[in-house]
C-alpha cells in the first residue's frame, strides 16, 4: 500500500469524500455531522493522505493542527470494497507517525456515538486512544464521542 499526500483533484479521492459525506447523513442528524467538505479539507491547516494499491484507492485519512502541540484526526475512511483490509489501521499508523514527526504532544478525534462508529472506536481505542471532554470547538453532543491520545 502507497501512502501520499493529496490535493484533492483526482475524481476518485472527490468520489470518496462526497461517499464519506453521504453516509454521514447516513448514521448521524445534520446538526451533529462533523465530516469536512472538499473545500475545508484543502484548508493550509490540513493535510490529507490517501492510501492507493496499484491504480486502486483504498482509503483516506486528515490530520489538522489545531496548534503547533495539538492535532486533530479528520476523514479517517476506506474505500467501500476495501473494508476489513487493514486500509484504517495502517493510515492511522502514517497519521500517528506524522503527528510524532511534527512533535505534537497531543492527537484528539471526534466521531460518532452510533453503533455504526463502533469499529471506529475499536480502532482507536486499540492505538492507545481515550475518550475525553469536547476539544477544539466542539461541544458536548451525545451523537458525538471525543478521544485523545498523549504523543511523545
Amino acid at each position: 500500500m502507497e501512502i501520499k499526500i493529496d490535493d484533492l483533484t483526482g475524481s476518485e479521492v472527490v468520489e470518496l469524500v462526497i461517499e464519506h459525506l453521504h453516509d454521514m447523513t447516513l448514521n448521524t442528524p445534520s446538526e451533529s455531522i462533523h465530516a469536512l467538505n472538499l473545500e475545508t479539507l484543502r484548508q493550509p491547516n490540513i493535510t490529507l493522505w490517501t492510501a492507493w494499491e496499484g491504480d486502486d484507492l483504498t482509503g483516506m485519512g486528515a490530520l489538522k493542527e489545531l496548534d503547533s502541540s495539538h492535532g486533530e484526526i479528520k476523514s479517517l475512511r476506506t474505500s467501500s470494497t476495501y473494508l476489513k483490509k487493514g486500509v484504517a489501521r495502517r493510515m492511522l499508523q502514517h497519521i500517528l507517525e506524522e503527528a510524532l514527526k511534527r512533535d505534537y504532544k497531543k492527537l484528539s478525534l471526534e466521531t460518532g456515538s452510533m453503533d455504526a462508529f463502533y469499529p471506529a472506536r475499536k480502532l482507536y481505542a486499540n492505538f492507545g486512544f481515550e475518550y475525553c471532554d469536547p476539544f477544539a470547538d466542539y461541544k458536548k453532543d451525545s451523537n458525538s464521542v471525543f478521544m485523545t491520545k498523549k504523543l511523545g
